[in-house]
């Protein structure tokens, strides 16, 4: 099991392989359907209103009963990666199959693609703190900054790999 704490260097990022399993501890963002595409359009404009670099952003929403990983491949969450990705993403995280043009440009970015088990109870134990950051007009869609310890996860996509 390797450690890893955010923000995550490319050095470290480029050491981890498809099938590591991993534990991913210190600042996460959160993002889903409704927020992901504001997010990338903002980043693209260099208006994020975070600093998103060497960061994870975890595909799932924030709400009273925990966090879970929501399906990563819908439509309105994958086209958005490879903007996050070339903004400063380093992990993003979720469940599902991702397209081959989608791991081409986490590959291009040097970023990386987790799954973790969806498991609200296991998740949610890990959270430390959690405050929205920006769209909190969202509800528990909107983007949430977690401090997060030893959150599980299985390398999916890296260095030209996909499981």
């Amino acid at each position: 099991m390797k450690k890893i704490t955010t923000p995550i260097s490319d050095d470290e990022i480029a050491s981890l392989k498809v099938g590591d399993q991993i534990l991913i501890s210190g600042t996460m963002y959160t993002g889903r359907d409704a927020i992901l595409p504001k997010l990338a359009e903002l980043a693209n404009e260099k208006k994020s209103p975070v600093d998103l670099k060497g960061m994870a952003i975890m595909h799932t929403a924030v709400s009273d009963a925990g966090i879970a990983p929501t399906t990563s491949n819908k439509e309105e969450i994958e086209s958005t990666i490879p903007d996050l990705s070339e903004n400063g993403v380093k992990i993003h995280i979720g469940k599902g199959k991702l397209s081959k043009k989608t791991a081409d440009s986490l590959n291009k970015n040097n970023s990386i693609f987790v799954v973790t088990p969806p498991v609200a109870a296991l998740l949610t134990d890990k959270v430390l703190e959690k405050k929205c950051v920006a769209f909190e007009n969202e509800g528990i869609e909107a983007m949430f900054q977690l401090k997060v310890e030893n959150i599980p996860g299985i390398v999916a996509i890296a260095n030209e790999k996909s499981i």
